[in-house]
Formats: C-alpha cells, sequence, structure tokens
C-alpha cells in the first residue's frame, strides 16, 4: 500500500532516491544515515572488493560518504559531494558500518576494520581518527553504530564486544555497558543504535532480535521484540530510530521490512517498501538503454523490486516529518512521510 493507515498514523510512502554508483548520484550498499542541516542528508556506503585475491585496499570501490540535499517534493534531489574513499591511507575507509554528526555537522565514521573512529568536517575535510582494536575500555573489536546526543557525547556500539561504549568527542572514553547473552541488558552482537528526545538510548540487538532500551547511563529500561516473521517479531535487526511522538522504527533487516512500533513497545505496522516508481536518478539511467527500458516492460509484475532488500539503516526527519530508510540492496533509499491531520477520502460506490 502507498498509503499506510494504522493505530491513529499515517505513513505515505513519498519517493525514492538513488541508483547504483560507485560516486555522486548513487549507492554502493548504503548502511547508515545523518541528517545534516536544511535538507542535507549523509550516506554511508560500505561499497565492496571487486577482484578476488587481489589486497583489498586495492579493489575496494564505492566506499564513501555521500552528502546529498533532499527537499520534500520527490525529484528535488541533489548530489553535493563524496567524503572520503576506500583505501588504507589517512582519512580512507574499509569496512565503514556506522555515522553520525557532532553540533558542528562534523562527520564521525565507525570503521569495522580499522577498529577506529574517522572524523571529517561538512566539507569532507578530513580532521583525525582515533581508536584501537581490543577488549580494554576504549578499544574496540567491529564498532558499528554510533550516536551523538544534544551534548557532543558520543555512543558507539562495539559490536564483537557485545557491548556500548561513551566517549567524549575527543575519544576520551567515559564508561561501558552490556556483554555477552540474552538477558536484560546484555547483547548479541548489537548493531544500530539512536537517542530520542529524553536522552534514552535504544539499540538493535541484532542476535538477539529485538531492540533494548537504556538510560544515557546505561541502566536498562525495556525491550521489544523477539525472533520470528510475524507481527512484532524481528529477524537480525539492523537500526532504530525515534520520533518526536515516540514512535519507534526498527530496519528488520532479514524480513526485508520496517517495523514501527509504538512508545509502550506495542507494534503498530510494517513497511514494507513501496517504490513503485523509478527515482530520479535510476530514470536517467535507464533513459540512456532503450533495450533495457523494453525489456523492463515486458516484465509481467514488477511488485518485487518496489520492495526492501535488507534495509540497514533507518532515521526520522522531524523537520519535514518523514522516515528515510536505506534500502541497502537496491541502492536506494525509500521515503515515507508521516501525515498528521490526515482526511480520508468518502468511499463511492
Amino acid at each position: 500500500m502507498l498509503t499506510t493507515i494504522a493505530a491513529g498514523r499515517v505513513f505515505d510512502f513519498s519517493h525514492a532516491v538513488g541508483r547504483g554508483g560507485g560516486s555522486g548520484m548513487g549507492f554502493n550498499r548504503a548502511v547508515a544515515l545523518a541528517l545534516g542541516e536544511g535538507d542535507t542528508v549523509y550516506v554511508l556506503n560500505r561499497g565492496a572488493e571487486q577482484i578476488k585475491d587481489v589486497p583489498w585496499n586495492r579493489t575496494q570501490v564505492g566506499t564513501r560518504v555521500g552528502k546529498f540535499t533532499i527537499g520534500p517534493v520527490p525529484g528535488d534531489e541533489e548530489f553535493v559531494a563524496d567524503i572520503s574513499r576506500p583505501g588504507d591511507g589517512p582519512g580512507e575507509l574499509i569496512w565503514p558500518a556506522g555515522l553520525a554528526l557532532d553540533s558542528q555537522e562534523n562527520v564521525y565514521v565507525t570503521d569495522e576494520w580499522f577498529n577506529r573512529v574517522f572524523i571529517f568536517d561538512k566539507d569532507g575535510t578530513f580532521l583525525c581518527h582515533w581508536g584501537a582494536a581490543g577488549s580494554g575500555d576504549g578499544e574496540f573489536n567491529g564498532p558499528s553504530g554510533i550516536a551523538i546526543d544534544q551534548q557532543d557525547v558520543l555512543y558507539i556500539v562495539d559490536a564483537r564486544n557485545h557491548r556500548v561504549q561513551k566517549f567524549t568527542k575527543d575519544g576520551e572514553f567515559l564508561t561501558k555497558w552490556g556483554s555477552l547473552g540474552s538477558a536484560a541488558g546484555q547483547f548479541n552482537a548489537p548493531w544500530g543504535i539512536t537517542i530520542d528526545q529524553q536522552g534514552n538510548v535504544y539499540v538493535a540487538d541484532h542476535k538477539n532480535h529485538r531492540v533494548q532500551k537504556f538510560t544515557s547511563e546505561g541502566e536498562f529500561v525495556s525491550q521489544f521484540g523477539s525472533y520470528g516473521t510475524g507481527k512484532r517479531q524481528l529477524n537480525r535487526p539492523s537500526d532504530v530510530a525515534v520520533d518526536p511522538d515516540g514512535d519507534v522504527y526498527v530496519c528488520d533487516w532479514a524480513n526485508h521490512r520496517v517495523q514501527v512500533f509504538g512508545p509502550d513497545g506495542k507494534f503498530v505496522t510494517s513497511l514494507l517498501g513501496d517504490a513503485q516508481e523509478l527515482s530520479k536518478w535510476a530514470r536517467m539511467s535507464l533513459e540512456t538503454n532503450p533495450g533495457a527500458m523494453k525489456r523492463r516492460r515486458e516484465v509481467p509484475n514488477l511488485e518485487r523490486e518496489w520492495r526492501f532488500a535488507f534495509p540497514t539503516g533507518v532515521v526520522f526527519d522531524a523537520k519535514h516529518s518523514r522516515l528515510i530508510v536505506s534500502d541497502t540492496q537496491r541502492n536506494r533509499l525509500q521515503i515515507y512521510n508521516k501525515v498528521k491531520n490526515y482526511q480520508q477520502a468518502a468511499r463511492t460506490i
């Protein structure tokens, strides 16, 4: 459905943005999102290794942060700049996983390969990095999700150490919580993280198939989700976002959907992806190949193309009251407006 009405909420599909690409107006396995000033959206591309048995620092392609403006009207999107590139030189990335912005719109990227946090300014200039491999305080084993609060305190998911760590923006260790397990407050390969307007921390507990909510000091508050494919169930959740109403959005990665929960953890609805129209940039590419356009018109049912394929990242843009999802395997973003004061049309016979 292009318009989903559930439990007093209305999610109206807007449009898709993107296409496959190693640079510029395209994505290569977009895994994380962050919102800048105005209509600016930053997209983290994990990229890919292209040639078997050739060192990764010579064949990795598409790894970068793309900076875009995405207005509220379909088609009102523009490429601004690429930040970083694949490699092992200063400011280069190999396995980027998490993305966040501080109050100055500096760009923070976690990298699982290097076990570091890379920092760039909003124009893409590399500033510094910090972090090292290990299991001690301030060390990492596969840092993934990252969130930054209003005081510029960093919360970083240390995935293979099964914990969350807090740092100053300069990398000074503050505290940590979590350990391997399935009890409340424990994790199994956690991934995404977000902070709500009250400062509560939500963590996508990937292999425990749930989301956990904590205070800013790591005290367990609640959890929701369990393994499965039904309502309220999750399969390897990868990211989480919270809107100003307190509604929670979870990238249900292996179920190829986004699950929506209320502030109380009650299930609201599932969004499956509704990109029935090609994005502006995808259409530009297709129009250069008349043969591909003809073959596309011969496909009996394109519904599979509309749907999410392993969506990995999600943010809620409060300015435009819209949900933006990184539809990772389809190299695009899908956008839903959360509509207030929606008036349903009268039914006709």
